[in-house]
């Protein structure tokens, strides 16, 4: 939970219903706890700015099976990147229709098997990609992922997903000609685009392509616009709904009527929900003349906190001496690993007089975490996940 101004959050208030519950209770390792109340009032917000726009959460944000049984209940869609999302999506109630294969890097068996589960729309960047669908899941509705340029996201997510606009027609052509259904485009802004303004130029040039096949004579029925919407990292920005209608305005200024439009959510619908309950280790000088403490705590970039990788996602801490007098320091995780480290760059300011063993709330951290905490690196256990 964070203040609201009339721009957006801009400060956390404390303490929200996952901190008070971390405060009241135990952990004998980290451990995220995530609220499926908060997630499904992020849904609401989301929604209401969307309007006609279906969100389709992306489930490798957060695939803990209580949010997606809410999600199910509230009629959300699914952006699935693999065979065990759909499985679990579908072991808790969705859809299948309500289901996009949306990663476009896939074994010919989970093409066939989701084609037999009953999804029918599939994503693709290649035509060997389109061959492997036509192959296993004849008839599909397929939607092309394009690269988009210049994104001014905190993490652009660029390169390895999509095509370059110039083969975008080439690709719905194949398509069409492999007997699939080339049903519409596809790009991400780039993940914590954090004012709807940043949008702009992706949508320019995605509209350039929309545009350009419509002329070409493809009859285009969906602009699947991704995720990049936003979570609170200390840097102001604004309310989910404020900020999901902005970029759906932007869209009808340059797409004119889309028939359907798809919003797939990942961080900002789930990110601010969850806190890790963690604690410190150790509290260090590499020598006297320091001028950074070195803090290191029990979980770290291979224990669900991938994310600070080159500093791009800067969270949160609060800790039981906050008030008393800061510093600049280095955080690090625990394992035996030079790499892990999560802010060295731009030190984070935490009380002097933290010390080991105190225990410390990692905020807005409900995204991304458990999904990238590996099995057991240096023996350390997998971060824990309760929800409430």
């Amino acid at each position: 939970m964070n203040a609201v101004t009339g721009f957006g959050r801009i400060a956390p208030l404390a303490p929200s219903r996952v901190e008070s519950f971390i405060a009241e209770h135990e952990f004998a390792h980290p451990t995220l706890v995530i609220d499926v109340d908060a997630v499904e009032r992020q849904f609401h917000a989301l929604s209401a700015g969307l309007g006609h726009a279906h969100i389709h959460y992306a489930v490798k944000a957060n695939p803990h099976p209580a949010i997606i049984e809410r999600l199910v209940g509230l009629g959300s869609g699914f952006d699935a990147a693999s065979r065990g999302e759909i499985e679990l999506v579908l072991s808790q109630g969705a859809h299948a229709d309500h289901v996009s294969f949306g990663n476009t890097i896939k074994k010919a068996a989970d093409i066939r098997f989701a084609h037999q589960a009953g999804v029918t729309l599939f994503a693709a960047d290649a035509e060997e990609e389109l061959a492997k669908i036509a192959d296993n899941a004849p008839g599909a509705r397929v939607y092309i992922r394009v690269i988009v340029d210049n994104s001014e996201a905190d993490w652009p997510l660029s390169r390895k997903f999509g095509c370059a606009s110039d083969k975008v027609l080439d690709l719905l052509g194949r398509a069409r000609d492999l007997g699939l259904v080339p049903h519409g485009l596809s790009f991400h802004v780039g993940s914590q685009t954090r004012e709807a303004r940043m949008w702009t130029g992706t949508l320019d040039q995605v509209a350039a392509i929309w545009h350009r096949a419509q002329g070409a004579g493809f009859d285009l029925q969906l602009l699947n616009i991704g995720g990049g919407f936003p979570a609170f990292y200390g840097e102001a920005i604004e309310h989910p709904t404020a900020y999901a209608a902005a970029v759906i305005d932007l869209i009808s200024a340059r797409f004119g009527e889309v028939p359907q439009i798809m919003a797939e959510p990942g961080r900002g619908l789930v990110a601010e929900a969850g806190a890790i309950a963690a604690e410190v280790v150790l509290v260090s000088r590499k020598s006297d003349a320091d001028l950074h403490r070195w803090v290191y705590l029990d979980i770290g970039r291979f224990s669900g906190l991938a994310e600070t990788e080159g500093e791009a996602i800067r969270y949160q801490i609060a800790t039981p001496r906050d008030g008393d007098e800061t510093g600049a320091c280095v955080l690090a995780g625990p394992s035996c690993d030079s790499a892990d480290v999560l802010y060295e760059k731009r030190p984070i300011h935490l009380p002097v007089t933290l010390a080991a063993g105190d225990r410390i709330v990692i905020r807005n951290c409900g995204a991304y975490t458990s999904t990238y905490s590996s099995v057991c690196f240096n023996g350390f256990p997998p971060l824990d996940v309760i929800a409430i």
